[in-house]
């Protein structure tokens, strides 16, 4: 599952929910990384909530958490959890950053600093959160793999092809566990909106079809269709399930819900997981 919320800890409501999150068979638990420096407090409490699964950041920024910054952390925290933290880096967005220049440049001078440390952050434990194919094919070659964000299943598929075999694909799929469409395609619209007006997001999507007229007033019904999985559980397992035949290892479910908005939605993970799983 994914989810961002607060990144502080004393506000992040998946710290009580953690181990219900783990016993329902979510296999990682994907968190914001924060726009401040280092890396958020959040997921060494999140491990120690747990007892077995996975947590992930999605995404620590390469230009606010600095390398010499998160390196020891994630070194702290697989010390006391081996092998169980997935460090999640991106480049973030245009709008969102003051010196936005040469982003991929950037990214591979990110990746080399971190295998400079004393103690280096590990290939197999860290992946990019690559839209386009240079970038996919550097998740490939430097990291564990890619978590695309806000991607069609169409994505995912040439993710695969982009990767190869071997690396990690973990795309995130945001759901709307609602089966009135309007009902659901305006929820799934707020949240759309804001990924809408980032230029990263827009030029992905212009690659696989869709046209002014789909991203322009918050999307058209075509485009938060393939986006954003809509319907029952059993439904949008099915949608989920798609994701996995074009090639992902594991899908990382963000639900999208009115009763959410300032908590985690659990009621509507607990009714997906006996569909998911």
């Amino acid at each position: 599952m994914w989810w961002s919320g607060s990144w502080h800890v004393a506000q992040d409501p998946t710290l009580d929910a953690a181990a219900e999150l783990e016993s329902l068979g979510y296999g990682t638990l994907w968190a914001s990384g924060g726009f401040e420096p280092g890396l958020s407090p959040r997921f060494g409490q999140l491990l120690a909530s747990t007892t077995r699964v996975a947590v992930a950041s999605g995404i620590v920024s390469m230009w606010t958490g600095a390398p010499a910054d998160v390196g020891p952390a994630v070194a702290d925290l697989e010390s006391r959890f081996p092998g169980r933290f997935l460090l999640g880096i991106g480049a973030s967005h245009a709008p969102m950053v003051s010196d936005y220049a040469r982003p991929y440049s950037h990214m591979v001078a990110y990746l080399d600093a971190l295998d400079a440390l004393e103690t280096p952050v590990p290939v197999g434990r860290r992946a990019l959160a690559a839209l386009g194919h240079r970038m996919l094919e550097l998740a490939a070659s430097r990291t564990a793999g890619a978590h695309p964000y806000f991607v069609p299943v169409e994505h995912t598929a040439r993710a695969r092809s982009i990767l190869g075999p071997a690396p990690l694909l973990a795309p995130e799929v945001a759901v709307v566990l609602e089966t009135d469409a309007a009902a659901a395609r305006a929820l799934a619209r707020e949240y759309a909106s804001l990924y809408l007006a980032l230029p990263n997001y827009t030029q992905n999507l212009r690659t696989f079809g869709f046209d002014d007229e789909d991203i322009d007033a918050g999307g058209s019904d075509r485009l938060i269709d393939a986006v954003i999985p809509w319907g029952n559980a059993t439904t949008i397992a099915a949608r989920i399930r798609e994701h996995h035949d074009a090639g992902a290892d594991h899908v990382c479910l963000q639900v999208i819900s009115p009763t959410g908005r300032d908590g985690l939605p659990l009621a509507e993970y607990r009714e997906l997981a006996g569909a998911l799983f």
